[in-house]
């Protein structure tokens, strides 16, 4: 089932996401809802928190652009980015790479505005699956910054709050006016 997605200004969007206690037929369906939500939206990750859930799960794909990275390890041994997507994860924890780059980045719940966002080029994540396993993933490129991204929702960090100062100060304007138009 397709899922609203909340906007810029819901209060969700800022909380400190409380952890998966227990993996329940719940969570199991909520995930199927953000796989199809994010797909309906054209997104490639979605987090609980952008359905209005405050819980640390969310989901990544980005198994559309097989040459978005240039590197994938998974428990240690090289891997196809198709043998992991779509990606569902709970709980994460993520180590950044050294080097930084900067890309433009968009997201679901700030309609109409994207910019250049530096991030860490690669990192390393622990990733609980909902079947119990857990996924230890190296990677760097579009992989690497939806899961930064993801998993800045779910501490409350949207990818304005990392802008530089002019970009923040370019896109002012127009998070007042989504503020407005989203009622907050």
């Amino acid at each position: 089932m397709v899922l609203e997605i909340v906007q810029y200004g819901h209060p969700v969007l800022r909380k400190k996401c409380r952890p998966v206690e227990e993996v329940t037929d719940k969570i199991r369906q909520l995930a199927e809802d953000m796989i199809e939500t994010m797909r309906d939206a054209h997104g490639v990750g979605l987090a609980a928190p952008q359905v209005a859930r405050d819980i640390r799960m969310a989901v990544i794909d980005v198994s559309h652009d097989p040459e978005c990275i240039s590197f994938l390890k998974v428990n240690g041994e090289d891997a196809e980015l198709a043998s992991i997507m779509p990606l569902v994860f709970i709980n994460p924890e993520i180590d950044f790479g050294k080097a930084k780059e900067s890309d433009t980045e968009g997201c679901l719940s700030i309609q109409g505005i994207n910019a250049d966002v530096r991030r860490p080029e690669s990192v390393k994540a622990k990733l609980p699956q909902l079947d119990g396993g857990v996924l230890e993933i190296e990677t760097d490129g579009l992989l690497a910054r939806a899961l930064q991204h993801e998993i800045d929702h779910l501490n409350g960090v949207l990818f304005v709050d990392r802008l530089n100062a002019a970009a923040k100060l370019s896109v002012k304007r127009k998070l007042k006016r989504l503020l407005e138009e989203n009622g907050y």
